[in-house]
């Protein structure tokens, strides 16, 4: 009998470009979970300090990702600041049906 071995699966190795990125945020907010959404904050965080430059020191980049909320709704400074660290900002549209 074989051996079989898994990869842990990381979703932060496909988010390697901007365009990609968004879309993976919008679809994370759609779900209307706040902690789902934070988790995909902080796969995006980790994606940018292991896919590329950034302009955040290393330093802040990991308090950054240690400061994500994991299981509890975070409130809207803690979102705003995480997508702030990102590179991202949140915008206000009519909800379509």
């Amino acid at each position: 009998m074989s051996k079989e071995s898994y990869t842990p699966w990381d979703s932060a190795q496909l988010l390697t470009d901007d365009e990609v990125i968004i879309e993976y945020l919008k679809a994370a907010l759609e779900e209307n979970d706040p902690a789902y959404f934070m988790r995909a904050v902080g796969n995006v965080a980790r994606a940018k300090g292991v896919n590329g430059p950034t302009q955040e020191p290393r330093s802040r980049r990991a308090s950054l990702h240690k400061s994500l909320p994991e299981e509890r709704d975070p409130g809207i400074g803690a979102v705003m600041k995480a997508l702030d660290g990102i590179g991202v900002q949140l915008t206000i549209a009519p909800k379509q049906v």
